[in-house]
């Protein structure tokens, strides 16, 4: 069979500029139309995250040493995250802001 390669080619674009209307709405009620009954829960339980912290699976508990607030340490009353003082962007009324806050 002989191929003429000067003819015009027609692709997708051509072929849906000539369906009508009727024949695009059910194209994409089917396409919309499936759906897939996932359950959540079995999903999230089998992925595992690159770096998770699997500790708790393994019975190994997380020592943590917690530390006081110290003298040269304040609380962001906006984040609310403990900084150095030398992190502090200002201070109005009695309300300390971080650098990062500010």
């Amino acid at each position: 069979m002989a191929t003429d390669y000067d003819a015009p080619r027609r692709g997708d674009v051509d072929e849906l500029n000539e369906d009508s209307i009727e024949e695009l709405k059910a194209r994409r009620a089917e396409a919309q139309s499936g759906s897939i009954d996932v359950d959540e829960t079995e999903l999230a339980e089998s992925l595992e995250l690159p770096g998770a912290d699997l500790s708790s699976m393994s019975g190994e508990e997380l020592t943590v040493r917690v530390l006081p607030k110290q003298n040269d340490e304040f609380t962001c009353s906006s984040c609310f995250l403990v900084h150095h003082r030398s992190r502090l962007a200002r201070e109005r009324k009695g309300q300390l802001i971080c650098r990062d806050c500010a």
